[in-house]
């Protein structure tokens, strides 16, 4: 992925919010191309500098908005565009923040 995402640590939006949005964004503008594989939780934390379990909520907010999909132990790829994509909802943003 040759994308540049910046955490921000001094925000009021969690480092996993914050790569929620960011990853959605470059999805949405085509920058990370449908089919495409995002890194492993393990390679993006270290290279953001974060804990793996950010990534790993990020990645789940994205699952579940339909933006990714998880093919078992091959990770996770970005799916094309459907009705059912959706931004977070006010329960997802709410735990969110609690992280």
């Amino acid at each position: 992925m040759e994308v540049k995402i910046k955490i921000n640590r001094k925000s009021v939006d969690s480092m996993t919010r914050q790569l929620t949005d960011q990853l959605r964004d470059l999805i949405d503008a085509g920058r990370l191309a449908v089919g495409s594989l995002l890194p492993s939780e393990r390679t993006l934390a270290n290279s953001l500098g974060v804990a793996r379990n950010v990534v790993r909520g990020s990645y789940e907010y994205l699952e579940k908005g339909g933006f990714v999909q998880r093919e078992g132990r091959k990770g996770r790829r970005v799916r094309a565009k459907t009705a059912k994509r959706k931004g977070p909802t006010k329960a997802v943003k709410k735990a969110a923040k609690k992280r």
